[in-house]
């Protein structure tokens, strides 16, 4: 049973940092590419960035140059480094893994592809 966990989220003042992390369990985390998304109330889900298991990664074009994914396989855990921080990057942060495609197909909105798996949560305010 695939369990994923987000934690590191709170409440930052604009150009702030967070580091979000997600523990993942019940799959064999080499195997699968690994995102995450955001998600405002009012407002579509969508990718911020996202790693495939050979490395290769992919991000918004809101979060270039400000936000850094990485994972330690060791560890089975997956991070997003969020430096200069937005008040617009407020939302629930959420992590997501599948092992049927390519991250980069998750950018794709006309694909309509999305990860299997969901963690619950963590959520990111940030202040001006």
């Amino acid at each position: 049973q695939v369990q994923l966990v987000e934690s590191g989220g709170g409440s930052v003042q604009a150009g702030g940092s967070l580091r979000l992390s997600c523990a993942a369990s019940g799959f064999t985390y080499s195997t699968y590419c690994m995102g995450w998304f955001r998600k405002t109330p009012g407002k579509e889900r969508e990718v911020v960035a996202a790693i495939d298991n050979d490395g290769n990664t992919n991000y918004a074009d809101s979060v270039k140059g400000r936000f850094t994914i990485s994972q330690d396989n060791a560890k089975n855990t997956l991070y997003l480094q969020m430096n200069n921080l937005k008040p617009e990057d407020t939302a629930m942060y959420y992590c997501a893994a599948d092992a049927r495609s390519p991250s980069w197909a998750w950018f794709d909105e006309g694909l309509g592809i999305t990860p299997r798996d969901w963690g619950q949560g963590t959520q990111v305010t940030v202040s001006s």
